[in-house]
């Protein structure tokens, strides 16, 4: 029986997300929430990073921007290069729209196509500059 709650309610939102236009919010529920959870908390024990009042900081970061949309959740997801633009910028303003740095131009459907096409081959070692730059700025997330 439980089963096919969660199935139906699935569903729901998959029908919901081609009537809605590709929401961003019903996207992130069904491609990032299942990890990153409905609120954005992650699961920071098991390596899934919180990403509350801590993705702007990334766009201060030399290779932040890129990497956000390099890694394998969003590079590899089966939504297409305009409802990953949209769905980043939603998210950026959602979990963490005050560390934004003012002037940041959103995502376009062009800058996340050429990104998606130039996968990163060491994605801890990425994030592992990208979060020692941000230090050396006096930034602190992990």
């Amino acid at each position: 029986m439980k089963r096919s709650v969660v199935a139906v309610a699935v569903a729901l939102l998959a029908s919901q997300a081609g009537a809605a236009g590709s929401s961003p919010k019903v996207n992130y529920m069904l491609h990032c929430s299942g990890c990153h959870g409905p609120a954005g908390a992650g699961n920071p024990e098991v390596g899934i990073p919180d990403m509350r009042g801590a993705i702007g900081h990334f766009l201060k970061a030399r290779h932040g921007r890129e990497f956000l949309i390099q890694v394998p959740g969003t590079s590899q997801t089966s939504m297409n290069d305009a409802d990953v633009a949209v769905m980043m910028n939603w998210m950026l303003q959602q979990f963490s729209a005050a560390e934004v740095p003012a002037g940041t131009l959103p995502y376009s459907e062009q800058e996340v196509r050429q990104l998606r096409a130039n996968r990163l081959a060491d994605v801890p070692g990425r994030r592992a500059a990208i979060i020692s730059e941000l230090k050396a700025q006096g930034i602190s997330i992990e």
